[in-house]
């Protein structure tokens, strides 16, 4: 699913609701996660999952091109954990 089928599917859901009313609450939730983690803040949706920061550290690694061992740099990188209603969701099946 994209960004915009999300705000497709909520807006059948909410017809109360104009377009851009929901394509500005779900980019205003999905902005906010960025800036909590950017911050360094773990973010938590009960039943869905916690997005949280992984920090890999400087590795030697082969250059794609050439195949020469290089140093890759410090990354960040998002890391979702799943939560148990979805994990139980998926493997138990989605009505």
């Amino acid at each position: 699913m994209t960004k915009s089928e999300l705000i497709l599917r909520i807006g059948g859901l909410s017809p109360d609701l104009h377009h851009r009313d929901v394509e500005r609450i779900v980019a205003t939730i999905f902005e906010e996660i960025a800036i909590a983690l950017a911050r360094g803040d773990r973010v938590e949706l009960r039943g869905f999952g916690a997005f949280s920061l992984k920090h890999r550290d400087v590795r030697a690694g082969p250059n794609p091109c050439t195949g020469e061992i290089v140093e890759v740099s410090r990354k960040v990188i998002p890391f979702i954990k799943s939560g148990k209603q979805l994990s139980e969701g998926l493997n138990g099946g989605l009505n």
